[in-house]
Protein backbone atom coordinates (compact mmCIF):
# COMPACT_ATOMS: atom_id res chain seq x y z
CA UNK A 1 0.00 0.00 0.00
CA UNK A 2 1.56 3.45 -0.53
CA UNK A 3 0.21 6.81 0.62
CA UNK A 4 -0.33 9.84 -1.40
CA UNK A 5 -1.13 13.53 -0.63
CA UNK A 6 -3.08 15.77 -3.01
CA UNK A 7 -3.43 19.44 -2.97
CA UNK A 8 -5.51 20.86 -5.95
CA UNK A 9 -6.09 24.74 -6.12
CA UNK A 10 -7.98 26.99 -8.40
CA UNK A 11 -8.01 30.36 -8.73
CA UNK A 12 -10.46 32.35 -10.49
CA UNK A 13 -9.94 36.12 -10.58
CA UNK A 14 -12.42 38.66 -11.90
CA UNK A 15 -11.81 42.61 -14.13
CA UNK A 16 -14.96 43.36 -11.96
CA UNK A 17 -17.18 42.05 -9.29
CA UNK A 18 -19.58 39.43 -10.75
CA UNK A 19 -22.12 37.07 -9.16
CA UNK A 20 -20.95 33.29 -8.67
CA UNK A 21 -23.86 30.60 -9.72
CA UNK A 22 -23.88 27.50 -9.17
CA UNK A 23 -20.62 25.43 -9.54
CA UNK A 24 -20.01 21.52 -9.62
CA UNK A 25 -16.69 20.00 -8.38
CA UNK A 26 -15.28 16.89 -9.54
CA UNK A 27 -12.44 16.61 -6.98
CA UNK A 28 -12.64 13.70 -5.02
CA UNK A 29 -11.17 10.32 -6.00
CA UNK A 30 -12.69 7.60 -6.75
CA UNK A 31 -13.29 4.87 -4.26
CA UNK A 32 -13.06 0.98 -4.53
CA UNK A 33 -10.92 -2.01 -3.32
CA UNK A 34 -7.88 -0.31 -5.31
CA UNK A 35 -7.91 3.19 -3.42
CA UNK A 36 -9.39 4.17 -0.33
CA UNK A 37 -9.75 7.51 0.93
CA UNK A 38 -8.06 8.22 4.40
CA UNK A 39 -8.36 12.23 4.48
CA UNK A 40 -10.49 14.76 2.46
CA UNK A 41 -11.02 18.57 2.58
CA UNK A 42 -12.58 20.97 0.59
CA UNK A 43 -12.82 24.53 1.22
CA UNK A 44 -14.07 27.76 -0.91
CA UNK A 45 -13.15 31.37 -0.77
CA UNK A 46 -16.51 32.70 -0.19
CA UNK A 47 -17.86 29.99 2.10
CA UNK A 48 -20.61 28.35 0.51
CA UNK A 49 -22.75 25.26 1.28
CA UNK A 50 -21.89 22.20 -0.26
CA UNK A 51 -24.05 19.45 -1.24
CA UNK A 52 -22.82 16.08 -2.40
CA UNK A 53 -24.41 13.63 -4.58
CA UNK A 54 -23.71 10.59 -7.41
CA UNK A 55 -23.82 11.15 -10.74
CA UNK A 56 -25.30 8.13 -12.94
CA UNK A 57 -21.56 7.48 -13.75
CA UNK A 58 -20.69 7.02 -10.49
CA UNK A 59 -18.79 9.83 -9.70
CA UNK A 60 -18.59 11.82 -6.41
CA UNK A 61 -20.02 15.33 -6.85
CA UNK A 62 -20.21 18.49 -4.97
CA UNK A 63 -22.64 21.10 -5.42
CA UNK A 64 -21.92 24.65 -4.61
CA UNK A 65 -24.24 27.57 -5.15
CA UNK A 66 -22.87 30.99 -4.24
CA UNK A 67 -25.02 33.51 -5.08
CA UNK A 68 -23.09 36.67 -3.95
CA UNK A 69 -20.52 39.06 -5.99
CA UNK A 70 -16.71 38.84 -5.75
CA UNK A 71 -13.51 39.52 -7.49
CA UNK A 72 -12.24 36.21 -6.54
CA UNK A 73 -13.10 32.99 -6.32
CA UNK A 74 -10.50 30.23 -4.56
CA UNK A 75 -11.19 26.56 -4.15
CA UNK A 76 -9.04 24.01 -2.83
CA UNK A 77 -9.07 20.25 -2.08
CA UNK A 78 -6.58 18.13 0.34
CA UNK A 79 -6.89 14.52 0.12
CA UNK A 80 -4.98 11.92 1.41
CA UNK A 81 -5.34 8.00 -0.41
CA UNK A 82 -4.35 4.70 0.33
CA UNK A 83 -3.43 2.89 -3.11
CA UNK A 84 -3.38 -0.66 -3.35
CA UNK A 85 -2.54 -0.60 -7.40
CA UNK A 86 1.07 -1.79 -6.67
CA UNK A 87 0.90 -4.53 -9.53
CA UNK A 88 -1.68 -3.34 -12.73
CA UNK A 89 -1.28 -6.18 -14.23
CA UNK A 90 -1.88 -9.04 -11.45
CA UNK A 91 -5.26 -9.79 -13.71
CA UNK A 92 -6.36 -12.49 -15.33
CA UNK A 93 -8.53 -11.69 -18.64
CA UNK A 94 -11.78 -14.39 -19.75
CA UNK A 95 -10.34 -16.97 -21.62
CA UNK A 96 -12.89 -15.86 -24.50
CA UNK A 97 -11.07 -12.56 -24.68
CA UNK A 98 -7.47 -13.05 -24.10
CA UNK A 99 -6.95 -12.96 -27.79
CA UNK A 100 -8.24 -9.95 -30.53
CA UNK A 101 -10.71 -10.12 -32.18
CA UNK A 102 -13.34 -11.47 -29.46
CA UNK A 103 -17.21 -10.60 -28.99
CA UNK A 104 -18.61 -9.69 -25.40
CA UNK A 105 -21.46 -11.39 -24.11
CA UNK A 106 -24.95 -10.10 -24.96
CA UNK A 107 -25.44 -9.08 -21.38
CA UNK A 108 -22.17 -7.30 -21.20
CA UNK A 109 -22.70 -5.69 -24.73
CA UNK A 110 -26.09 -4.13 -23.42
CA UNK A 111 -24.57 -2.17 -20.50
CA UNK A 112 -21.37 -1.34 -22.68
CA UNK A 113 -22.83 -0.32 -25.12
CA UNK A 114 -23.08 3.28 -24.51
CA UNK A 115 -19.06 3.47 -24.24
CA UNK A 116 -19.01 1.72 -27.95
CA UNK A 117 -20.54 4.47 -29.38
CA UNK A 118 -18.46 5.06 -33.03
CA UNK A 119 -16.87 8.11 -34.05
CA UNK A 120 -17.58 10.12 -36.69
CA UNK A 121 -17.39 8.95 -40.15
CA UNK A 122 -14.43 11.32 -40.98
CA UNK A 123 -12.83 10.09 -37.66
CA UNK A 124 -13.43 6.34 -38.32
CA UNK A 125 -11.66 6.29 -41.67
CA UNK A 126 -8.94 8.25 -40.20
CA UNK A 127 -8.60 6.20 -37.27
CA UNK A 128 -8.79 2.43 -39.31
CA UNK A 129 -6.29 3.53 -41.44
CA UNK A 130 -4.18 4.14 -38.19
CA UNK A 131 -4.90 0.58 -36.83
CA UNK A 132 -4.03 -0.65 -40.08
CA UNK A 133 -0.10 0.47 -38.55
CA UNK A 134 -0.57 -1.13 -35.27
CA UNK A 135 -1.41 -4.87 -36.47
CA UNK A 136 -2.36 -7.30 -39.53
CA UNK A 137 -6.42 -8.17 -38.70
CA UNK A 138 -5.82 -11.00 -40.43
CA UNK A 139 -4.34 -12.77 -37.44
CA UNK A 140 -5.18 -12.87 -33.91
CA UNK A 141 -3.14 -10.66 -31.40
CA UNK A 142 -3.31 -10.94 -27.23
CA UNK A 143 -5.79 -8.31 -26.65
CA UNK A 144 -3.34 -6.72 -23.63
CA UNK A 145 -0.80 -6.70 -26.45
CA UNK A 146 -2.69 -4.66 -28.42
CA UNK A 147 -4.34 -2.19 -26.22
CA UNK A 148 -0.67 -1.47 -24.84
CA UNK A 149 0.79 -1.15 -28.42
CA UNK A 150 -1.43 1.36 -29.37
CA UNK A 151 -0.92 2.91 -26.05
CA UNK A 152 2.83 3.16 -27.18
CA UNK A 153 2.08 3.55 -30.61
CA UNK A 154 0.55 7.62 -29.31
CA UNK A 155 2.88 7.95 -26.89
CA UNK A 156 5.56 7.60 -29.72
CA UNK A 157 3.98 9.35 -32.53
CA UNK A 158 2.97 12.00 -31.01
CA UNK A 159 4.14 15.37 -29.85
CA UNK A 160 3.02 16.11 -26.10
CA UNK A 161 1.79 19.94 -25.65
CA UNK A 162 0.30 21.39 -22.06
CA UNK A 163 -2.76 23.17 -23.33
CA UNK A 164 -4.16 25.23 -20.30
CA UNK A 165 -7.59 26.26 -22.56
CA UNK A 166 -10.54 24.13 -22.03
CA UNK A 167 -11.92 21.74 -23.85
CA UNK A 168 -10.58 18.61 -25.79
CA UNK A 169 -9.45 18.30 -29.39
CA UNK A 170 -11.29 16.47 -31.71
CA UNK A 171 -9.51 13.03 -33.27
CA UNK A 172 -9.16 14.74 -36.71
CA UNK A 173 -7.64 17.79 -34.78
CA UNK A 174 -4.93 15.62 -33.25
CA UNK A 175 -4.04 13.62 -35.65
CA UNK A 176 -3.53 16.84 -38.23
CA UNK A 177 -1.43 18.55 -35.70
CA UNK A 178 0.32 15.28 -34.67
CA UNK A 179 0.43 16.51 -30.92
CA UNK A 180 -1.87 17.15 -27.85
CA UNK A 181 -2.44 17.28 -24.31
CA UNK A 182 -2.89 13.81 -22.00
CA UNK A 183 -6.84 14.49 -22.66
CA UNK A 184 -6.43 14.56 -26.27
CA UNK A 185 -4.28 11.74 -26.58
CA UNK A 186 -7.07 10.02 -24.09
CA UNK A 187 -9.79 10.78 -26.57
CA UNK A 188 -7.69 9.74 -28.99
CA UNK A 189 -7.02 6.28 -27.44
CA UNK A 190 -10.67 5.90 -26.53
CA UNK A 191 -12.05 6.51 -30.34
CA UNK A 192 -9.29 4.15 -31.91
CA UNK A 193 -10.27 1.19 -29.32
CA UNK A 194 -14.46 1.83 -30.16
CA UNK A 195 -12.92 1.37 -34.19
CA UNK A 196 -12.03 -1.73 -32.71
CA UNK A 197 -15.28 -2.76 -31.49
CA UNK A 198 -14.29 -2.60 -27.74
CA UNK A 199 -15.91 -0.51 -25.09
CA UNK A 200 -13.75 3.03 -23.71
CA UNK A 201 -14.25 5.40 -21.38
CA UNK A 202 -12.74 8.84 -20.05
CA UNK A 203 -10.89 8.95 -17.15
CA UNK A 204 -9.66 12.60 -15.51
CA UNK A 205 -7.30 12.79 -12.19
CA UNK A 206 -4.07 13.03 -10.92
CA UNK A 207 -0.34 11.33 -11.77
CA UNK A 208 2.09 11.34 -9.21
CA UNK A 209 5.54 12.12 -11.37
CA UNK A 210 8.07 11.78 -8.72
CA UNK A 211 10.34 14.37 -10.42
CA UNK A 212 7.86 16.58 -10.50
CA UNK A 213 6.47 16.17 -7.08
CA UNK A 214 7.66 19.50 -5.61
CA UNK A 215 6.58 21.61 -8.59
CA UNK A 216 3.58 22.89 -9.48
CA UNK A 217 1.27 20.61 -11.67
CA UNK A 218 -2.22 19.88 -13.01
CA UNK A 219 -4.74 17.46 -13.44
CA UNK A 220 -4.23 14.20 -15.78
CA UNK A 221 -6.74 12.18 -18.05
CA UNK A 222 -6.19 8.61 -19.74
CA UNK A 223 -8.62 5.79 -21.35
CA UNK A 224 -9.99 2.79 -19.61
CA UNK A 225 -11.21 -0.24 -21.58
CA UNK A 226 -13.49 -3.06 -20.70
CA UNK A 227 -11.83 -6.58 -20.11
CA UNK A 228 -14.11 -9.43 -19.44
CA UNK A 229 -12.70 -11.11 -16.12
CA UNK A 230 -9.97 -8.33 -15.54
CA UNK A 231 -12.93 -5.27 -15.78
CA UNK A 232 -12.15 -1.33 -16.18
CA UNK A 233 -8.39 -1.24 -16.89
CA UNK A 234 -6.40 1.63 -17.41
CA UNK A 235 -4.27 2.66 -20.46
CA UNK A 236 -2.21 6.00 -19.95
CA UNK A 237 -0.88 7.28 -23.89
CA UNK A 238 0.52 10.12 -22.87
CA UNK A 239 3.41 8.31 -20.86
CA UNK A 240 2.56 4.97 -23.13
CA UNK A 241 1.84 2.36 -20.52
CA UNK A 242 -0.89 0.67 -18.37
CA UNK A 243 -2.35 2.75 -15.64
CA UNK A 244 -0.63 1.92 -12.05
CA UNK A 245 -0.19 3.47 -8.80
CA UNK A 246 0.69 6.77 -9.23
CA UNK A 247 -2.30 7.47 -11.50
CA UNK A 248 -5.54 8.89 -9.13
CA UNK A 249 -8.80 8.66 -10.71
CA UNK A 250 -11.18 11.30 -9.93
CA UNK A 251 -13.73 11.22 -12.33
CA UNK A 252 -14.84 8.53 -15.67
CA UNK A 253 -17.23 9.10 -18.36
CA UNK A 254 -18.46 8.40 -21.78
CA UNK A 255 -17.83 11.80 -23.01
CA UNK A 256 -14.08 13.27 -22.80
CA UNK A 257 -15.63 16.87 -22.63
CA UNK A 258 -18.00 16.15 -19.47
CA UNK A 259 -15.66 16.01 -16.36
CA UNK A 260 -13.74 18.80 -16.32
CA UNK A 261 -12.38 19.20 -12.40
CA UNK A 262 -14.44 22.78 -11.91
CA UNK A 263 -17.67 23.77 -14.24
CA UNK A 264 -19.87 26.42 -13.01
CA UNK A 265 -21.05 30.03 -14.45
CA UNK A 266 -21.00 33.81 -13.08
CA UNK A 267 -23.24 36.78 -14.38
CA UNK A 268 -21.57 40.09 -14.81
CA UNK A 269 -19.74 42.36 -17.17
CA UNK A 270 -16.27 41.05 -16.61
CA UNK A 271 -12.83 39.32 -17.94
CA UNK A 272 -11.59 35.86 -16.06
CA UNK A 273 -8.10 34.27 -15.50
CA UNK A 274 -7.50 30.76 -14.33
CA UNK A 275 -4.41 29.70 -11.95
CA UNK A 276 -4.05 26.07 -11.05
CA UNK A 277 -2.04 24.37 -8.87
CA UNK A 278 -1.62 20.44 -8.64
CA UNK A 279 0.79 18.84 -5.84
CA UNK A 280 0.90 15.05 -5.63
CA UNK A 281 3.18 13.91 -3.58
CA UNK A 282 4.07 10.19 -1.72
CA UNK A 283 4.00 9.66 2.01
Amino acid sequence: MQRYKIIHRTYYNYSKPVTLGEHRLLLRPREDHELRIESFKLKSIPEAKILWYRDVEDNSVALVDFHQKVQQLIIESEVIIQQYNENPLDFIVADYALYYPFEYKVSDKFLLSPYMVLPNQASLQLLNSMILNLFDRSQKIQTYTLLQRLSAYIFKRFTYNVREEPGVQTVEQTLALGSGSCRDFALLFMETVKCLGLASRFVSGYLHAPLMSSQVGSTHAWAEVYLPGGGWKGFDPTIGDIVGADHIPVAISMLAESVPPISGLYTGNAKSTLDVGVWVSKL
